[in-house]
C-alpha cells in the first residue's frame, strides 16, 4: 500500500532546497522504519496461525489442526536398522513406577535400553504401589500381542522370565537387581548394566522412571521411542471402545475441547500454592507436601508471579472467554478430584455450562468401578487425544499433559492451547486488585504469542516426549536430506530383513545339527 507522503511530487526548491530534500528523506526513512517494525510486531504476535490482528484470535481456525509446514509424522527407520539377532546378551526386566503416563515414558525407555544392550525385554512391570494403587499391570491396560508384534523389527520381547532346569529342578532365571542412575547416558547401559547382564544372564532395573537420558544424539534411537509411544502402546480393545464411544457422544453435539484441569492436591502441594485456600485446606496441602516432597522455601506470591502455580478453574474460563470461546463451547474435563470443592468450579460453570467428564458421558459399571484408577486415566488420555482442541492448565511436571502434547503433535498437529502462566500472572494479579481495564485484550496478546500445535523447535526444559520434532517427522521434498520421508514400502523392507535373519538362523542351526550327527 502506498503512503502519499512518500510519493508526493515536489515543486521548485529555491534556496535551502538541498536541506529540504534531506529533511523529507529523513522523514521518509523514519516512516518506513516505523512501518517495518509494526509489521514485524504483528508477525510476532500473530502466532503460527498467521493472524493479522494483534489482539484478535480466530477461534474457528482453532477447531482445525495447525499448519504442518509440509511435515508429517514418521518414526520408521531411515538408515540401516538390522533386526534383533536371535542370540541376545540376556534378559532385561524393569519396574515402571509412577502413574500411567510416567510409566508410558518408562516403557519407551525400556525398549530403547533393550535395543542398546541387545537384550531380550521381559514385558515391563507397572508399579502396583503407585499413585493410583492399581494392580492392573501391563496386560490389564495395553494390547500385549500388538505391542510385541509392532516391535518385532526392533527388540525381542517375552511375556515372562523363562525357566531353566538345574539340579533336576525347574526355576525361573533370577535377575540381578540394579538401581539405575537418573537420566543415565547410553554409555551406562553399554558398560555397567551390560556387564552385570552378561555375568548373571538377566538384570532387573528398579525403579525405572526417568532412567535414560531424553536428549540422545541418535535420531534412529529417538524414532524407536516414537514407534513405542505412538504405535506399539495401544490400549486394550475394551478401553479403546469405551473411549471412542465417549468421543462419538461428545462429537454428536459438535466440536469439543478437552481440558486437563490440574487443580488437584498433589500438584498444588508440589507447586507450593497455598494462599488462596482457607486455613484447614492449607494445613492439608502443607502436610501432603511435607510427607511427599523435599523441604523447600516456597512463597506463594513469588511462585505465582513466575507462573509456577496451576491455573484455577476460574482463570481457565477467563482465558477461554477472552480468546473468543462462548458459553456454547463443549468441554470435556480430564481431572482427578479437584481440591477446594465446588466453590472453585462455580465461576467456570457460569462461563461454560457445557462441562462433561467420563463419568457424566458414560455411566457404565466398568468406569464406575475404576473411575480414579489406570482405566479412568487411560480413557481420559484417549478422549483428550481425539478431541478437537486440548488445553493443559499445568504442563510443568505433569506427565499426562506432556505426553498428550507430544502425541497430538504426532497425530497430525492437532490444536493445543498452552496458557503462558508467567505471561498471564501479572494480568490476573491486576484484575484481582481492581485494575480490569483492557483485561481481555491483554490476555489475547499473551495467548497470541503461544504455539497452537504446529511444528516448533524443542527448547529445554521441553521434553522429547512433549515435542519429538524433527526426529519423528519427515518431508517429501525436504531442504535437508536427513528429513526425507522413508520409502512407502519400508515395512516390506523390514520384513525382508527379518526373514533373511530368520533364514540365516535356520541355516546355522541345521549346519550345527548336521555337524553334531557327523561327530557321533
Amino acid at each position: 500500500m502506498r503512503r502519499s507522503g512518500l510519493h508526493r511530487q515536489h515543486g521548485k526548491q529555491g534556496v535551502g532546497g538541498t536541506k529540504g530534500i534531506y529533511a523529507k528523506l529523513t522523514i521518509a526513512v523514519a516512516v518506513l522504519l516505523i512501518c517495518t517494525l509494526s509489521l514485524l510486531f504483528s508477525a510476532t504476535i500473530g502466532g503460527n496461525r498467521g493472524s493479522t490482528e494483534p489482539s484478535e484470535i480466530n477461534t474457528e481456525e482453532l477447531w482445525e489442526s495447525a499448519k504442518s509446514g509440509g511435515w508429517r509424522p514418521s518414526s520408521a527407520p531411515r538408515s540401516n536398522w538390522p533386526p534383533p539377532p536371535k542370540e541376545t546378551n540376556g534378559y532385561l526386566r524393569v519396574r515402571c513406577n509412577g502413574g500411567l503416563n510416567q510409566q508410558r515414558s518408562a516403557i519407551c525407555n525400556a525398549v530403547l535400553a533393550a535395543r542398546i544392550m541387545n537384550a531380550t525385554l521381559v514385558l515391563p512391570e507397572l508399579d502396583a504401589n503407585s499413585f493410583w494403587h492399581d494392580d492392573s499391570g501391563f496386560q490389564g491396560i495395553y494390547d500385549v500381542e500388538h505391542f510385541i508384534q509392532t516391535l518385532k523389527y526392533d527388540v525381542r520381547i517375552v511375556e515372562s522370565m523363562p525357566e531353566i532346569r538345574k539340579n533336576g529342578k525347574t526355576k525361573k532365571i533370577k535377575a540381578y537387581q540394579i538401581r539405575p542412575p537418573r537420566d543415565a547416558p547410553i554409555s551406562w547401559y553399554t558398560t555397567a548394566a551390560l556387564k552385570k547382564m552378561q555375568e548373571h544372564g538377566a538384570i532387573y532395573l528398579t525403579p525405572f522412571s526417568h532412567r535414560l537420558a531424553e536428549e540422545i544424539d541418535n535420531p534412529e534411537y529417538q524414532r524407536l521411542r516414537c514407534r513405542v509411544n505412538y504405535h506399539a502402546l495401544r490400549f486394550k480393545p475394551n478401553i479403546m471402545k469405551l473411549s471412542e464411544s465417549i468421543v462419538d457422544k461428545l462429537r454428536a453435539q459438535g466440536h469439543f475441547m478437552s481440558i486437563h484441569l490440574r487443580f488437584e492436591m498433589d500438584m498444588l502441594a508440589f507447586a507450593g500454592c497455598f494462599d488462596i485456600f482457607n486455613t484447614e485446606e492449607q494445613s492439608i496441602l502443607k502436610k501432603y507436601r511435607k510427607e511427599n516432597f523435599a523441604e523447600k522455601r516456597l512463597v506463594y506470591k513469588e511462585r505465582r508471579a513466575i507462573g509456577k502455580c496451576p491455573l484455577t478453574p476460574e482463570e481457565v474460563g477467563l482465558v477461554l472467554h477472552a480468546m473468543g470461546f462462548d458459553n456454547s463451547t463443549g468441554i470435556y474435563l480430564a481431572a482427578g478430584e479437584l481440591f477446594g470443592g465446588e466453590r472453585f468450579m462455580k465461576p467456570f460453570w457460569a462461563l461454560f455450562p457445557r462441562l462433561e467428564n467420563h463419568s457424566s458421558v458414560d455411566s457404565s459399571e466398568e468406569l464406575a468401578t475404576n473411575n480414579q484408577g489406570l482405566l479412568g486415566s487411560a480413557v481420559d488420555y484417549m478422549v483428550c487425544l481425539l478431541s478437537d482442541i486440548f488445553m493443559p492448565t499445568y504442563d510443568g511436571p505433569s506427565n499426562f499433559a506432556n505426553n498428550l502434547l507430544g502425541h497430538r503433535l504426532y497425530y497430525g498437529f492437532r490444536t493445543t492451547i498452552r496458557p503462558d502462566r508467567k505471561g498471564l500472572a501479572p494480568i490476573f494479579i491486576d484484575r484481582e486488585n481492581g485494575r480490569t481495564a483492557g483485561f481481555e485484550q491483554a490476555v489475547r496478546r499473551v495467548m497470541l504469542k503461544t504455539n497452537f500445535g504446529g511444528p516448533h523447535k524443542r527448547v529445554p526444559p521441553e521434553s522429547f516426549y512433549t515435542n519429538s520434532w524433527p526426529e519423528c517427522f519427515c518431508q517429501m521434498s525436504p531442504k535437508n536430506p536427513a528429513d526425507k520421508c522413508p520409502p512407502d514400502n519400508i515395512l516390506e523392507i523390514l520384513d525382508s530383513r527379518l526373514e533373511n535373519e530368520m533364514a540365516s538362523d535356520a541355516e546355522a542351526l541345521a549346519e550345527t545339527n548336521s555337524t553334531s550327527r557327523a561327530e557321533r
